[in-house]
């Protein structure tokens, strides 16, 4: 596939890093050289020096002839600028990043009327996560998959008994489940029957759903049930506004604090329903006054990594039943929940998995960047000419980095051991290695294209709509 991505901050970075490869042709375009430089360094990929929005730029690269644009500029009107343009020019689909609060209610105008094929806000997708996140009965409910068929939770080794010093093939506690990937020592393992679980693990577990959470309930602390109720908000940006518009639609009582006075007046004629607090949300005197004890989830969405660890760190310790901290840099958040904190959400990591699972097609049904994007879990949808198809997958040569979690067939979930065979149109939720995803795509894939390649060309070929 060719792909043109124009912004090269931390979103269009991040997705360029995934995306580049053997099956995709990537062209960066940014007016910052340096930030090229430091893509170019890293990255298999094509650097033009320009302003993206120039019809003449986007001719010379050919843009008629891609088979996507992406813009992620820091501009949301320079971003609709350039898809409009790429379109008028012959580009089949584009996809923008669009942040303001003020467009939410344009997004479908923007779709039908401007022709973008797909729009993302890092902000409102990181929102609905923690959203999600916190509506949820369990603490360690990480992802749900095939419908909610499929729950993936996150689990420390030691809260399960008779799991550490011993290999996953002896544990009969995994009988019903299965471990798709473990988090030690800030390196991520996609393990095998013979991984024997150390202390400090960190286990990803992927199952039936309702197998899961029975294992967890009866076996571990987390099986404890933190339905959030009260749920108190630090910090007054993008992310913090479109959470509490989610939580306050749900029933949940919102209490947000924010230092800027201009800021809370606009969050208090904005969420009447919320109370907002002018303060400095790093104020412990003001957070106790606020009653910090009594919130059932605390969620820090401060503009500072530091400030929302600390802040995190605070609740656990005044006995908060959630807590979620946002940070900025993605290797940060494996190692914040090593720290205790439940949940650790990157705006970048989100709102890439969803432009990535948009540029893949109708095949990926769900993708989530885990361990900082470390690693994947995807919902795939199998085709016909799969190459997995009719073997059984202990004869598969399922590469080391590379592990299947779950299959929903018919609208039942099975943990696929040696002997199972894959058929056509079953979701396999697949745990991968970022740097194997060249060898998942052999077992799901003709040599003939990549992943995404059969329903992207055919789509555009039979005028087919878009997945989204």
């Amino acid at each position: 596939m060719d792909i043109l991505i124009v912004g090269m901050g931390k979103l269009g970075y991040k997705l360029a890093e995934t995306l580049a490869g053997p099956e995709h042709n990537v062209t960066v375009v940014d007016v910052d050289e340096q930030a090229l430089a430091r893509a170019v360094n890293r990255l298999d990929v094509l650097p033009v020096t320009g302003n993206g929005a120039q019809l003449q730029l986007l001719e010379s690269l050919g843009v008629k002839k891609k088979d996507l644009v992406v813009a992620v500029t820091s501009s949301d009107e320079t971003n609709v600028l350039i898809c409009l343009a790429a379109k008028k020019l012959g580009c089949p689909r584009v996809a923008a990043r669009v942040r303001n609060p003020e467009y939410a209610g344009q997004i479908e105008f923007f779709k039908e009327q401007l022709l973008l094929d797909f729009i993302t806000n890092p902000e409102l997708d990181t929102a609905n996560d923690v959203a999600r996140y916190l509506l949820r009965g369990y603490s360690s409910h990480l992802e749900s998959f095939a419908g909610g068929r499929v729950g993936l939770f996150e689990v420390p080794a030691q809260a399960l008994p008779g799991v550490v010093g011993r290999a996953l093939a002896e544990v009969q506690l995994f009988q019903d489940t299965l471990v798709g990937a473990i988090y030690r020592s800030g390196e991520v393992i996609i393990p095998s029957g013979a991984t024997v679980v150390e202390a400090e693990d960190v286990l990803h577990l992927i199952g039936r759903r309702e197998a899961v959470t029975a294992l967890i309930r009866e076996h571990s602390a987390l099986g404890q049930r933190h339905v959030a109720r009260k749920v108190m908000i630090l910090g007054g940006g993008k992310a913090a506004f479109y959470l509490a518009g989610r939580l306050l639609a749900n029933g949940l009582s919102v209490k947000i604090i924010e230092q800027d006075e201009e800021r809370c007046n606009y969050l208090a004629a904005q969420l009447p329903g919320a109370l907002v607090i002018c303060g400095d949300a790093t104020d412990l005197d003001l957070l106790q006054d606020e009653n910090l004890g009594e919130m059932d989830a605390i969620v820090s969405f401060t503009g500072h990594d530091e400030e929302n660890l600390m802040l995190a760190l605070l609740g656990k310790q005044h006995g908060v039943g959630k807590v979620v901290a946002k940070v900025s840099r993605s290797n940060f958040v494996p190692i914040i929940e090593e720290l205790g904190i439940d949940r650790a959400v990157n705006p970048v990591l989100i709102s890439a998995g969803e432009l990535v699972r948009f540029i893949q097609g109708g095949q990926i049904a769900s993708l989530s960047l885990i361990f900082g994007g470390q690693a994947e879990v995807m919902e795939l949808v199998v085709l016909p000419d799969a190459p997995i198809i009719g073997v059984k997958l202990a004869e598969a040569r399922i590469p080391p980095g590379v592990i299947l979690g779950s299959v929903v067939r018919r609208g039942q979930v099975f943990i696929p051991r040696g002997d199972f065979i894959i058929q056509a149109q079953d979701r396999v939720i697949a745990f991968c290695l970022h740097r194997q995803l060249p060898e998942l795509n052999k077992l799901f894939y003709p040599k003939r294209r990549g992943l995404g390649h059969e329903l992207w060309f055919g789509r555009k070929g039979s005028g087919q709509p878009s997945a989204d």
